[in-house]
């Protein structure tokens, strides 16, 4: 049987792909190598009676143009907003309160410098700005002047909507791309760990200092969310991220999606210069018109495909295209709520944030520089989410499970040492880590897993453990993700297109790249 499409890889992107070409009478084919769908976007058992989300672990940027699209609602998809966005904890046993609203987090933030209360407000004005102005650019190919005439009168077009901008926001805007966030946050602020709580998303996935230029535009890529029509806001989908895939799979059942698991892709098939399908593990070959990969482009280009497929200096750049965010993941189960600030085991606001363990940008800094030095910092950044404060069905009545997000940790270690045998010290770092801001922590834990970058890499395909199959920096940024010439999801073998993270507009789940390489996809069969 010959399909019309064949998309490599069932993680959430594959299956926004699948959606569209099949909404359009294409018979499609999704192959995921795994034995569940929905890619790093899963909910499983972890301990007996306890489920979490696997490896990405909360909801803002899922599209809501993709959410309707595909009827996720209709499909069993419900989203709930945190009840504060985030708790960020101070040494001294104090912590800044973040949300729900504005109101609240300025009147928070008035306890520790009015004039930062007074900033605050224009900050986020600021932001919400370039936001809602790169928004515009997550449901199309960015502007692109290699692409030809088309590239070139998208780029005006794109030109002479920045010029519409008031001009205080294009500097802003250019300022953002070239800028690291700790700078910019200097420049605002006073107080540590407001430019903490605000800085924090400048490094999350991204294996680098919030002082690293460009590091301004990771902290923005997390503005572009909302939740129920929230923006900026931050969520749980009830069921855990698996919700979201397995929604997405009931509207590929209802097009006539066919989805294969178990079924990983070992190569692309070629002929004259065009994708014709792909051959398993195994050696079973599988035929279709066109090909898409929702896989990371370094895993593609470097291991799927012939390298006489390619030209030399596109090899090259796939081979330089950098990857690697410097995390590990964790789940714990627990007997009881962590007792954060001395404030008790009893289930409170706080214990539905974003929980942040990191008091400084200057910890952050310090902790991305002791993993460039040993392979992991002796204190890591880590985000607490305790899912089951908003959602019972993860875990026994009366204990808890925790997604434990931790940074600093280095994709490889030093020579001489791996990851399997240095994974229980990892994972006892973060355990120690926690303990010290929440005394209770470690007393509670009834089990954990644990995700090192390699077990990224072997479990979910994410290259060095990349959770955003590539850096969001600007060299690898809307017309040059993954390279220039190539950011239209086309790539230079015929048929093959790129529908994952390393696609503009690049990591977290969206939808958007599944999404935008259909209607490329679409185009080019009429």
């Amino acid at each position: 049987m010959t399909f019309d499409a064949l998309i490599i890889g069932g993680g959430h992107n594959g299956l926004t792909c699948a959606c569209y070409l099949a909404r359009k009478g294409w018979k499609v084919l999704v192959l995921e190598a795994r034995h569940l769908v929905g890619g790093a976007a899963v909910t499983e058992e972890f301990h007996p009676g306890f489920r979490n989300s696997v490896a990405s672990y909360t909801v803002s940027l899922l599209n809501p143009q993709v959410i309707a699209d595909l009827h996720l609602a209709g499909h069993g998809l419900r989203i709930v907003h945190r009840p504060m966005s985030n708790f960020v904890l101070l040494e001294n046993g104090y912590a800044l309160r973040v949300g729900p609203n504005l109101e609240d987090t300025v009147r928070e933030v008035a306890r520790f410098s009015q004039r930062d209360a007074q900033a605050l407000p224009r900050y986020y004005a600021m932001l919400d700005v370039l936001a809602d102005e790169l928004r515009k650019w997550i449901l199309q190919a960015p502007p692109d002047p290699n692409r030809g005439l088309g590239g070139i009168i998208d780029t005006l077009k794109a030109s002479l909507a920045l010029r519409k901008l008031p001009l205080e926001a294009q500097r802003d805007l250019i300022e953002l791309f070239g800028r690291s966030a700790g700078e910019m946050l200097d420049d605002w602020f006073e107080t540590d760990v407001l430019k903490a709580a605000l800085g924090f998303d400048s490094i999350v996935g991204a294996y680098a200092s919030p002082y690293a230029p460009g590091s301004a535009y990771v902290q923005l890529h997390h503005c572009f969310g909302e939740v129920n029509g929230k923006k900026g806001a931050w969520g749980h989908a009830i069921g855990g991220m698996g919700a979201i895939t397995q929604a997405m799979a009931k509207e590929c059942a209802r097009l006539g999606v066919t989805i294969r698991l178990n079924a990983k892709v070992a190569r692309v098939i070629t002929r004259a210069g065009r994708a014709t399908g792909v051959a398993l593990d195994g050696g079973e070959e599988i035929h279709a018109r066109t090909v898409a990969a929702n896989i990371g482009p370094k895993l593609l280009f470097n291991q799927l495909v012939e390298a006489s497929d390619l030209p030399d200096a596109f090899r090259t750049r796939m081979q330089r295209f950098k990857t690697g965010s410097g995390v590990l993941r964790m789940n714990v189960a627990l007997s009881e709520l962590p007792d954060f600030c001395g404030l008790g085991t009893q289930q409170q606001p706080h214990h539905g944030a974003g929980i942040i363990l990191a008091p400084s940008l200057d910890y952050m800094h310090r902790a991305y520089e002791d993993a460039r030095t040993t392979g992991m910092s002796t204190q890591p950044v880590v985000e607490v989410l305790i899912p089951s404060t908003l959602d019972d069905s993860l875990a026994p009545p009366g204990q808890h499970v925790a997604s434990l997000f931790c940074q600093s940790f280095a994709p490889q270690l030093p020579e001489g040492e791996n990851w399997d045998d240095a994974r229980d010290r990892a994972a006892d770092l973060v355990i120690d880590t926690v303990t010290r801001f929440a005394p209770n922590f470690r007393r509670s834990v009834i089990a954990r897993q644990v995700l090192t970058p390699l077990d990224l890499e072997r479990t979910f395909g994410l290259t060095d453990g990349d959770i955003f199959h590539g850096r969001l920096s600007p060299e690898q940024l809307f017309a040059s993700r993954p390279t220039l010439g190539y950011a239209d999801y086309h790539t230079p073998i015929k048929g093959l297109y790129l529908c994952g993270a390393g696609a503009h507009p690049g990591g977290g789940v969206t939808g958007a790249p599944g999404h935008n390489a259909a209607q490329v996809m679409l185009q080019d069969r009429q």
